[in-house]
C-alpha cells in the first residue's frame, strides 16, 4: 500500500539561539511559538536535536528508519538531503557564509550548505546582504571583518519584496535583513561561518562567536546573484529553481492531480490554506504548514491557491 502524505510539526530555534527572531510566525500564520525571539521553524528537519515530527509524535529520523527509501526515494535516506525552514528576522542576522560539500566533509564531517530563499513578507525598505562589492579581495575582507563595522562598506545589499526568490550557493556572503519573513530550502546542514554580527551583544555583554578564518577559506567573492525569474511548468505551476541539490516550484491557483514520483520525496508548503486528497484519505493544510510527500505515495488531488513545492534534484 502506498504511503500517505504526512503533515509535519516543526522544531523551533528561539531565545538566545536566535536573538534576531520575533513573533512574525505567530502574526502571519497563527503559530503557537515558544517565545518572542523565535527565529526559525524547522518545518521538515532531520537535524539531530531539531527533528520535525509526524502527527503521532515520531521524529522524521524515526520515519526514515521505519520506511527507508519508500519514504525518501532511492539514495536519499542516508543522509537525508534537505531541510525546510521558515525564518522570521525581526532584526538582521549575522553576515555569514556556508561551505561546499568538500570543505564541510573534510573540516566538519558534515554536508555543505547551498540554500534558497523565497520572501514571504518584507517591510518597506527591507534588504538582504547578497554577496560582496565587486573587486573585493580576500585580504581586505579578512581585515575588515576582524575590525568589525569596517566590513559593512564591502557588503552588497539589495532591496527585496514579498514573492521574490533568491539562490544562495555555498560560498556566498549573505545575511537576512530586519523585517523579513522567508521560506528557506537548503541542504540538510547546520554548518555556518560568521564574518560579522553587527557588534551585537547579549544581556551579559557577550558577542557571538565569529569564524573568520574558515569563512575566508570558503568564500566566493565573484558571485553576484539576482532575484530568480520563474517560468511556467504546467497548469498552475511555475519553476523557480532547478539546481544541483534541489528544485523549487510555486503553485498558484493549482487544482490538478499530482502523480507520485517514485524517484524522490517532496515538501509541500501551504502559503494559503490548501486541500490534498487521495484514495481513501484527505487533509486540509493550514497556511504556513508543511507536508512530506513520500516517494512511494499516492497520486494526489491538490487544490492550492498558493503553495511551494521543493524536492531533491535527480
Amino acid at each position: 500500500m502506498p504511503l500517505a502524505p504526512i503533515l509535519m510539526s516543526p522544531a523551533y530555534r528561539c531565545g538566545s539561539a536566535t536573538p534576531w527572531g520575533g513573533e512574525g510566525l505567530r502574526m502571519m500564520f497563527g503559530r503557537d511559538i515558544p517565545d518572542t525571539n523565535t527565529g526559525e521553524s524547522l518545518e521538515i528537519s532531520a537535524i539531530p536535536g531539531l527533528e520535525s515530527r509526524d502527527p503521532e509524535g515520531r521524529k522524521l529520523t524515526d520515519l526514515i528508519e521505519a520506511y527507508g527509501e519508500r519514504l525518501t526515494g532511492p539514495g536519499f535516506a542516508h543522509p537525508f538531503p534537505l531541510l525546510l525552514k521558515l525564518i522570521d528576522a525581526k532584526d538582521r542576522l549575522s553576515v555569514q557564509v556556508h561551505p561546499d560539500d568538500a570543505y564541510a566533509a573534510r573540516v566538519e564531517g558534515k554536508q555543505g550548505k547551498t540554500e534558497a530563499w523565497h520572501i514571504l513578507f518584507a517591510a518597506p525598505g527591507a534588504e538582504l546582504v547578497y554577496g560582496v562589492q565587486p573587486g573585493t579581495e580576500k585580504d581586505a575582507l579578512r581585515q575588515a571583518s576582524q575590525a568589525g563595522a569596517a566590513v559593512e562598506p564591502l557588503l552588497r545589499k539589495i532591496k527585496v519584496r514579498a514573492g521574490q526568490t533568491f539562490f544562495i550557493p555555498a560560498g556566498t556572503v549573505h545575511a537576512i535583513g530586519a523585517g523579513i519573513i522567508l521560506y528557506e530550502i537548503q541542504q540538510s546542514s547546520d554548518v555556518t561561518y560568521r564574518f560579522y554580527d553587527w557588534d551585537r551583544k547579549d544581556a551579559q555583554g557577550n558577542r557571538r562567536e565569529l569564524h573568520i578564518d574558515k569563512a575566508i577559506d570558503v568564500v566566493d567573492l565573484a558571485y553576484q546573484g539576482c532575484a530568480v525569474r520563474e517560468v511556467p511548468f504546467g497548469p498552475g505551476r511555475f519553476r523557480l529553481l532547478n539546481e544541483k541539490y534541489f528544485c523549487l516550484d510555486r503553485l498558484c491557483a493549482y487544482n490538478n492531480v499530482m502523480p507520485a514520483d517514485p524517484r524522490r520525496f517532496s515538501f509541500f508548503t501551504a502559503l494559503r490554506e490548501c486541500h490534498i486528497s487521495w484514495t481513501g484519505g484527505e487533509m486540509t493544510v493550514p497556511a504556513g504548514c508543511s507536508v512530506l510527500l513520500p516517494a512511494d505515495g499516492y497520486d494526489l488531488q491538490i487544490k492550492a491557491p498558493n503553495a511551494l513545492l521543493a524536492y531533491p534534484a535527480c
